[in-house]
């Protein structure tokens, strides 16, 4: 059985405030405040909760997701922005004009490489919220595993954790030397 280690001291504080006064005259006067932590516990126990390391990727790569056609809707590919991506899954932003796609719905995804060279794999929506004075709807999702090019997929996000290590923004300090007249 799990023992709860956890001291309520709100409890505590509860029962000292219904001390009889004389009791309380009697104690010293604490000189530094009581310190509530449940929020730090739950940040350790959300950091503890995630399986492998996210790689930030807002835009750097084209991302789209394949919208199939509907009796009311024409389908195509609508671009999406990739936030990040892990060994198992990636999260994306949609602009909120395009809706949302709802938790537990498979979708076809494409990472374009050059303007027509690109490589598909399958997702699976795990949740998805509206970010707040940003006008989208971040998406979080597992890749399927044994649909559709696992093994470029693994490489890949591989690559772009790598890659991602050592990246430098250009300052427009690039220069050409050696040139010859």
């Amino acid at each position: 059985m799990y023992k709860n280690n956890v001291i309520d001291l709100n409890n505590r504080l509860k029962q000292k405030a219904n001390m009889p006064s004389a009791s309380k005259a009697s104690e010293p006067k604490a000189t530094t405040e009581v310190l509530d932590m449940t929020v730090r516990r739950e940040a350790i126990l959300s950091d503890e909760r995630r399986e492998v390391r996210r790689t930030i990727l807002t835009g750097f790569i084209g991302a789209y997701v394949v919208i199939p056609s509907l009796a009311d809707t024409r389908g195509g590919l609508l671009k999406v922005d990739i936030y990040d991506i892990s060994e198992n899954g990636i999260a994306f932003d949609m602009d909120e004009s395009n809706g949302h796609f709802k938790v537990g719905e498979e979708v076809a995804m494409r990472v374009y490489l050059s303007q027509d060279t690109y490589f598909p794999f399958i997702i699976s929506i795990q949740n998805q919220r509206q970010l707040t004075g940003e006008a989208s709807y971040r998406h979080g999702a597992h890749f399927l595993k044994g649909s559709v090019n696992d093994e470029a997929l693994y490489h890949f996000v591989k690559f772009i954790e790598t890659v991602s290590a050592s990246l430098e923004k250009d300052k427009g300090d690039v220069m050409v030397s050696g040139l010859k007249k």
